[in-house]
């Protein structure tokens, strides 16, 4: 390891984005102007990656984790390397796959938020079907892909009480984001819709359809 400074607490700042220590062999990133997704994308493109386990964005950070709790210095300064270093903030994350899921907009909450946005429930459908939603980053649940791209007059905060239970393709919305459930899980968001594309399967190699940078397009089916 590298001996020069404490690194049990040590944080490093890059511009506006911070590295903090998570434990004996990881740095957290705090991306500022800077996409996760893109981050780690970036990061697993190093030729020193494959010393790393893991790269994990988040809404806002980066996790990565290296093999060993050895050169975590030297990792830092790769870290800094890739933040800081030429093209460092490009417009958004690199292109993922094109993917289009078919909804019919429907769902028990859509003449709700049409009525609280002043608008129609077919142009709610409309504004949500018209631009893309990139994969930013998974959690809550397997197969629970968090999609930025909600338009600024679609967002609402998320339901004060959630359902105990959603089903399996349900399409819902909240702030910035899209969530297509993907079954068993509670859930606060608003229901405009469902698909009957299957994104999470668990007899599937790989169980999950979507990654990290998809582009997903919502196509507008008739129910």
């Amino acid at each position: 390891m590298d001996t020069s400074v404490n690194l049990a607490s040590v944080n490093v700042t890059s511009g506006e984005t911070i590295l903090r220590r998570a434990g004996d062999r990881g740095w957290l990133i705090e991306c500022a102007d800077r996409h996760p997704a893109e981050v780690a994308t970036s990061i697993r493109a190093q030729p020193w990656a494959s010393a790393l386990r893991e790269v994990v964005p988040a809404a806002r950070t980066v996790l990565v984790v290296a093999e060993t709790a050895a050169g975590m210095g030297e990792l830092a300064a790769g870290l800094r390397t890739v933040l800081d270093g030429p093209g460092a903030h490009p417009a958004g994350p690199p292109p993922g796959r094109r993917i289009v899921i078919p909804v019919r907009y429907d769902g028990p909450d859509l003449p709700g938020v049409a009525e609280r946005l002043g608008l129609t429930p077919e142009e709610v459908a409309r504004r949500h079907s018209a631009g893309e939603h990139r994969v930013g980053f998974f959690g809550f649940a397997p197969g629970f892909a968090y999609l930025d791209g909600v338009p600024e007059s679609l967002r609402l905060p998320r339901l004060s009480s959630p359902r105990p239970r959603v089903a399996a393709g349900v399409v819902a919305i909240a702030g910035n984001q899209t969530v297509v459930y993907p079954g068993g899980t509670p859930g606060g968001w608003h229901q405009i819709g469902v698909t009957t594309t299957r994104l999470w399967d668990v007899t599937a190699e790989p169980p999950n359809r979507l990654a990290v940078g998809d582009r997903i397009v919502f196509e507008v089916v008739t129910p």
